[in-house]
């Protein structure tokens, strides 16, 4: 891909233009491929034999159906024991990137894991091509000061979002801090468990994990807010929607998790599945709930022109707090009753 000049209605729309392109486009087919049966002395013979034209950082490992089936370094493999087979000294856990990614989402996985090169994979992770870092470093090089800046800046503000644009990689990030709450509300129930003689024993027992369900809801909920609230654009009705259900899909992540070492513990202690599978769905249903709310209201206030900032917190909060116990005690009432 040779150089990129400036376009006249403005630089931006050319780096927009070339970072939206489909990474295969810009993805080389001349790596090198290894066989899983090959020996590590059968495979060096084939490469001397029929070398690729360009380097070779990594070796990928294949099936007879092109399938990706992992990669060996040039280093492993240069140093492994040649009677070894390729199976045995390939790496099986493959960073790779899917065929529909574009140019950013590439950029976005080099600055991420800091590898030289990737496999770009279809379906049934079929090798179709691999992405070299050098394509970006030589198209940085050619391009002009300004465009590159721009390049730069577009990179850095999708990498300060991907933990927002991935459901799995916001949970990583948002769910080992939900277990201070978890623990936190254990103990709490554990405390009120002191007292259950007080009431019927099934009411006393369900209503230990009130506080819990409530304080990782609120927890959840308050997370949700303030990702919404460090957006600085709307972006519109259908991108705000798109970006609710992201934030749903985390929230369900994020609350089976944290139902499930609830429900696990409260199984536990009570010896009761009545009880256990209660916490569990009213949990789960609850803090998803509350985390659509949380991230929703900043974000429809915004687009009404209110601001977020005062109003979103406390009415978040109320609305996560009657949703979970709806649903906490609604299906508590329909399992016992």
């Amino acid at each position: 891909m040779g150089p990129i000049s400036p376009a006249p209605t403005g630089r931006s729309r050319v780096t927009e233009a070339m970072l939206a392109d489909s990474v295969l486009k810009h993805a080389r087919t001349d790596y090198a491929v290894l066989k899983p049966e090959w020996t590590v002395a059968e495979a060096l013979d084939k490469i001397r034999t029929g070398p690729p034209a360009d380097r070779i950082v990594y070796f990928y490992v294949t099936d007879a159906d092109d399938k990706l089936l992992g990669i060996i370094p040039t280093r492993r493999l240069l140093f492994a024991a040649t009677d070894a087979r390729v199976k045995d000294v390939m790496i099986k856990n493959v960073v790779s990137v899917p065929a529909n990614a574009t140019v950013l989402d590439a950029c976005e996985f080099f600055t991420m894991y800091r590898f030289l090169a990737f496999p770009v994979v279809g379906a049934d992770r079929i090798l179709l091509g691999v992405i070299d870092v050098e394509l970006y470093t030589d198209e940085l090089t050619e391009t002009g000061t300004g465009v590159r800046d721009n390049l730069f800046q577009l990179i850095g503000v999708h990498l300060s979002n991907a933990n927002q644009t991935s459901p799995f990689r916001a949970f990583r990030g948002r769910f080992p801090w939900l277990l201070c709450n978890v623990g936190g509300g254990l103990l709490a129930a554990v405390l009120s468990g002191v007292f259950q003689d007080v009431l019927s024993w099934k009411e006393a027992v369900l209503a230990l994990f009130v506080p819990l369900v409530i304080g990782v809801a609120e927890s959840v909920s308050i997370q949700s807010v303030t990702l919404a609230l460090q957006r600085t654009e709307s972006g519109g009705w259908l991108r705000t929607a798109q970006k609710i259900g992201r934030e749903v899909l985390t929230g369900i992540l994020l609350a089976a998790a944290s139902a499930t070492v609830v429900a696990l513990v409260a199984y536990a202690w009570q010896r009761d599945l009545t009880v256990a599978v209660a916490v569990f769905g009213g949990m789960t249903v609850g803090v998803t709930l509350a985390a659509a709310v949380g991230f929703a209201i900043p974000s429809l206030l915004r687009l009404t022109k209110s601001e977020p900032q005062v109003a979103a917190g406390p009415i978040s909060l109320v609305c996560a707090d009657v949703l979970t116990l709806l649903a906490y005690f609604l299906l508590a009432r329909a399992l016992i009753g």
